[in-house]
């Protein structure tokens, strides 16, 4: 009789032994499915960053630090080659390895992973190895896997992830790891028309003033930190008058002289750039229409009291040169295209009649 409750008690102690097991499994289960997920969002997040009013490298460096929160990678790298170079455009590792990632492309061991479009994992199997490419503190990574980036077929330059574990990458997902790649190429691929915007930004050799496509690119996003703007655009109209009628020095001396008057009312809030030949943009961040009016007349006055001297090189008689300047106003909205106000803005002063110098809200 006294083996009825042993037996019972050994009974219940499988049971729970087989319980606990089958709740193991189901929260490993459940651990790997929530993991997954939260990988997965990361790429409705890398959709938010595309769409965020930021210069390129912040949204590639914003889509790397998502990668280290949900891969829960220790080091991640992207590289591109810009065409001349090999640029580091991300990365959470100290600066002092920077050289060497970017130096990646002439490692033999990535060689034939660049050359056939696969990936390639390597590690160490004890603590007295080191990683082929590594140069500097061995100990920083011992695992690493190096993702070659291509865009329809052209290589553009590989991101890399690293662990300073050893054999660290042997149980990753990598299918899931490819789609990241890949979305990081849709990502670089959807900001090559913002990325050549930026690249073809100059500063104006006359006026010191930027170009029309800083609007478009780095100021996008601090005319965007209000909900409405207004934007101007002013005219010399009488500039080919002073070109052909006096000299084109003149010309150049008078659009130096307007841009430096406009300066003068331009906030560090603002943004002021040449447009094109005589046009000028300037965009009143958050300002309201009343506001801004009060600047642009006395801007108008000011201009358009200004004068440079041109002298006769055969009579050597002094005369003073005005500009004729005429204005468009407009309202810029957060979030519509910038570039839809301007075009309106230089068509209604294009098309205006050149002796008109007012100011025209459009």
């Amino acid at each position: 009789m006294a083996l009825i409750p042993i037996i019972v008690l050994i009974g219940i102690i499988g049971i729970l032994i087989f319980y606990n097991i089958n709740i193991k499994k189901k929260l490993t289960t459940f651990n790997n499915v929530s993991s997954k997920v939260n990988k997965l969002n990361a790429l409705q997040d890398f959709m938010n960053i595309t769409g965020e009013d930021l210069p390129v490298d912040e949204k590639i460096k914003k889509v790397n630090e998502v990668l280290i929160d949900k891969f829960e990678i220790k080091y991640s790298t992207i590289v591109v080659f810009d065409g001349a170079e090999y640029v580091l455009k991300a990365s959470n590792t100290d600066e002092k390895y920077w050289k060497n990632l970017t130096n990646l492309h002439t490692q033999d061991v990535f060689k034939d992973s660049i050359s056939t479009a696969t990936p390639k994992y390597i590690t160490i199997d004890s603590e007295d190895e080191k990683l082929p490419y590594q140069e500097l503190d061995f100990s920083r990574a011992k695992s690493a896997m190096f993702f070659p980036l291509y865009i329809d077929n052209v290589y553009i330059g590989y991101w890399i992830i690293e662990s300073s574990v050893i054999h660290a990458f042997d149980d990753t997902d990598t299918t899931l790891l490819e789609v990241i790649k890949d979305d990081i190429v849709s990502i670089l691929k959807t900001v090559s028309y913002q990325t050549a915007m930026e690249s073809i930004v100059r500063v104006d050799q006359f006026t010191g003033l930027y170009s029309a496509e800083y609007l478009y690119g780095q100021a996008k996003a601090k005319i965007d930190s209000e909900a409405t703007s207004i934007v101007t655009m002013f005219k010399i109209t009488n500039i080919q008058e002073i070109n052909e009628k006096y000299s084109r020095t003149t010309g150049n001396n008078i659009i130096i002289t307007v841009s430096n008057w406009a300066k003068t009312y331009v906030k560090t809030t603002d943004v002021f750039v040449r447009y094109m030949g005589p046009k000028f943009a300037l965009v009143f961040i958050g300002q309201s229409e009343e506001e801004a009016t009060e600047t642009i007349k006395a801007l108008k006055a000011d201009l358009e009291d200004t004068q440079v001297e041109y002298i006769n090189p055969e009579t050597s008689e002094s005369e003073q040169v005005r500009p004729r300047v005429n204005f468009a106003v407009g309202n810029y909205y957060k979030g519509t295209g910038i570039e839809s106000v301007t075009k309106k803005l230089e068509e209604y002063l294009d098309q205006a009649p050149l002796d008109e110098h007012n100011i025209n809200f459009i």
